[in-house]
């Protein structure tokens, strides 16, 4: 036996669609639902985005600046410091973006910059799109080298 609160209807028993304007019994004849008169109780009324009743849209009102660069190259950044910890925890020494996926620090379509927050003191082998001059120097002088991808960043 189906406790209280597990009672539901028949399949097929509940009809979910009203019916519109079939006459006063059904309590949606006459005006069937749309009220009387006005925009919105006549045919093919549709609202555009950002109607608001003849008040100026907020869209408007609100006061723009700036400029958005259609052409703007978004770049991953990745100090050193946090290639340093990744290169002593998984005991590797050559970083590429590959790497940077598999470890979580870029996705698969990213552009990587190294930037030069952070010291590294084993030598590593970079390979990424971009890298800051203080950046290459650092990779440099703990005996490493940097690679630059060919790729959307020039």
């Amino acid at each position: 036996m189906a406790a209280l609160h597990e009672l539901k209807p028949a399949p097929g028993a509940v009809k979910t669609k009203k019916r519109l304007g079939r006459g006063e019994g059904t309590g949606n004849g006459g005006t069937a639902g749309a009220g009387h008169k006005g925009q919105k109780a006549r045919t093919g009324y549709s609202k555009k985005i950002g109607f608001e009743g003849g008040q100026m849209p907020l869209q408007r009102r609100v006061p723009k600046f700036g400029f958005k660069n259609p052409n703007r190259v978004e770049f991953r950044a990745i100090n050193l410091d946090v290639l340093a910890q990744m290169a002593e925890n998984h005991k590797i020494t050559e970083i590429g973006p590959l790497e940077l996926v598999q470890f979580g620090l870029a996705g698969k379509n990213d552009l990587i910059k190294v930037l030069g927050r952070g010291e590294v003191t084993s030598a590593l082998t970079v390979t990424v799109h971009k890298v800051s001059q203080s950046a290459a120097a650092a990779i440099t002088a703990a005996g490493g080298s940097v690679n630059l991808l060919q790729g959307k960043a020039e």
